[in-house]
């Protein structure tokens, strides 16, 4: 089947679609891409002229506009925030640069650096005024972090692009942590996305976890394992617990599966973060949500709970 590729968003983005007519798909995968990168210079903090940048530079000082799509991304953000009691939270920026994860691997933080980004950690600091579709910040230091949310929203908004130019069938993926699936392939009833369990090398192949079949539908999977590094005998993952401050230790991976990618993004986050005994709860926030996650277990073995979603035997690689 064709298929199309760009970089965008520090990840590589695919779009999968089946057809005979080349040309036609492939200006559809193109405004596809085209649109990633809107949102890209849009969203991301790293772009000085973005407007979560503009947000970042100007709103412990004064409430600054942005624009009604940016506004109600935030909002849905806030909203996903308090759903599951500040697990997944866009405040996050403090910590990451305390504990070195913008723009290297990390390395532990400075106690006192580490107090001070906690106290500006919390959707409860940002000010949304619906009225007038401005941001602002209750304290100096507040800074706003999209990548647990950004590249779902885009995948999101692709596929509705997609939809829109008459795409019946097609599959997109951000960096294969964040997919969408329309319709379904010509030759089978749904996409099928394969899971593996988490692995101690990303150069040793690991065992499936789950194949998951997708029709009109979104899938996030989340790990600690992207960006890490090594101390005082333990390992520290890039995905951080807003709640403590501290690097997420209750799961080693999480995927969920629903209708909306920025959702899907979002909760995987939450879900990695508070792990195996909080499933339940994320499941019941949207209807017919699926989801899964693996904790570490006694003796290098895995713990598995899953919701509406089949889990394959483990078996060690010969």
């Amino acid at each position: 089947m064709p298929a199309f590729a760009r970089n965008a968003m520090a990840t590589r983005f695919e779009i999968v679609l089946p057809g005979n007519d080349a040309a036609r798909l492939r200006a559809a995968a193109e405004e596809a891409f085209d649109e990633i990168e809107r949102l890209e210079a849009q969203l991301s903090r790293f772009r000085p002229t973005s407007e979560i940048a503009n947000v970042n530079a100007r709103a412990a000082h004064e409430p600054v506009r942005v624009s009604p799509e940016t506004f109600h991304l935030l909002e849905h953000a806030a909203e996903l925030s308090a759903e599951t009691g500040g697990a997944f939270d866009i405040t996050i920026a403090p910590l990451m640069r305390a504990w070195g994860f913008v723009g290297d691997t990390g390395h532990l933080p400075d106690p006192t650096e580490l107090a001070a980004a906690r106290a500006c950690v919390g959707m409860n600091l940002v000010e949304l005024d619906a009225a007038q579709h401005t941001v602002r910040f209750a304290r100096p230091g507040v800074s706003l972090d999209l990548g647990a949310l950004g590249k779902g929203y885009a995948v999101g908004r692709a596929t509705e692009l997609l939809r829109d130019l008459g795409i019946t069938s097609a599959l997109i993926h951000g960096g294969t942590s964040t997919a969408c699936a329309i319709g379904r392939p010509p030759d089978a009833e749904s996409w099928r996305i394969a899971v593996e369990y988490p692995r101690g090398s990303p150069a040793v192949p690991a065992p499936l976890l789950a194949q998951i079949e997708l029709r009109d539908e979104a899938l996030s999977m989340s790990a600690g394992w992207g960006k890490s590094f090594q101390a005082n005998g333990r390992s520290y993952g890039h995905v951080l617990d807003p709640r403590t401050g501290e690097p997420a230790r209750n799961a080693l991976l999480a995927v969920v599966v629903t209708d909306c990618a920025t959702e899907t993004d979002a909760l995987s986050t939450a879900l990695l973060t508070v792990g195996p005994q909080s499933l339940a709860a994320i499941s019941l926030l949207r209807a017919g949500l699926r989801a899964l996650v693996v904790a570490a277990g006694e003796a290098g073995s895995f713990q598995v709970v899953s919701q509406g979603l089949t889990i394959l035997p483990f078996a060690s690689q010969s």
